[in-house]
């Protein structure tokens, strides 16, 4: 038994006592000494759940057991290996939304691209089902506020975050302010980061090539494009400042193109 998955061997569990007489099932395996890790707690996961309607508590400790993927790199696997994690969370969202009665959000999500260490550690929440929804608030929180909270909340629970934490935290306050400015795709390609559409005033791109320095609006491809430092805490700290600044020069175009009461 210690070479069947928990599943196969729930369904065998399953199959015995349908009948008026009493049935058992005896699952045979070589010494404690000779079981693998795994086939350890498959087993012990057997013993520990007997009682009638065991099904979840089975299926939620065989996800604690096989893991549940790389949900944010190239090894998924089912619907989202087709669609990727954020679209797929984000169609599942909105599902949700046309079955209730909340207001569906008309904003887009920014398409993120950067090759950087954020994700949830597998050391920091060693519960599967725990790291994915944590994954599923990070992307769908539209407010930056949101992002706060959630930062307050895992603290609370598990203690100060650890960086690859804090950097997909950071990435997504970054992600909300660049969607708030117009942009919807930001990516990173070699050391420059650059953002589209952005579109700005002759005023406006002055303004942030002042805050940020090197940058460089191009108009004619409505793209900003940044040159960010090699170091990883530095470049975080970059791309924060460029969403901030972006968020800053835009601001007031928007407040000024909505009409004054007369």
């Amino acid at each position: 038994s210690d070479l069947f998955g928990l599943a196969q061997l729930y369904q065998i569990r399953g199959r015995v006592g349908r009948a008026r007489e009493r049935a058992y099932a005896y699952l045979m395996y070589p010494a404690h000494a000779a079981l693998t890790e795994d086939a350890m707690k498959r087993l012990s996961a057997l013993s520990d759940y007997t009682e009638l309607g065991a099904g979840f508590q089975i299926a939620m400790r065989d996800l604690e057991i096989r893991g549940a993927g790389n949900l944010l790199g190239d090894e998924q696997s089912g619907h989202v290996a087709a669609l990727g994690f954020e679209l797929y969370m984000q169609m599942l969202d909105e599902a949700v939304i046309a079955l209730g009665d909340e207001p569906a959000d008309d904003r887009e999500p920014v398409r993120l691209d950067v090759n950087v260490d954020a994700y949830v550690p597998a050391d920091y929440i060693p519960y599967e089902q725990a790291k994915i929804d944590v994954h599923r608030r990070v992307a769908a929180a539209r407010d930056v506020a949101e992002i706060g909270l959630l930062g307050e909340e895992l603290e609370d629970r598990f203690g100060p975050a650890p960086e690859p934490l804090q950097n997909l935290l950071a990435l997504q306050r970054a992600r909300i302010k660049f969607g708030l400015a117009g942009a919807r795709a930001v990516s990173i390609a070699g050391d420059r980061l650059a953002v589209t559409p952005v579109d700005l005033e002759p005023e406006q791109a002055d303004e942030l090539k002042a805050i940020l320095g090197l940058a460089r609006y191009e108009p004619g491809r409505s793209q900003l494009s940044l040159a960010l430092p090699k170091d990883t805490p530095e470049r975080f700290a970059a791309i924060r400042t460029a969403a901030d600044a972006l968020l800053a020069v835009t601001a007031g175009r928007e407040q000024s193109a909505q009409p004054t009461a007369a």
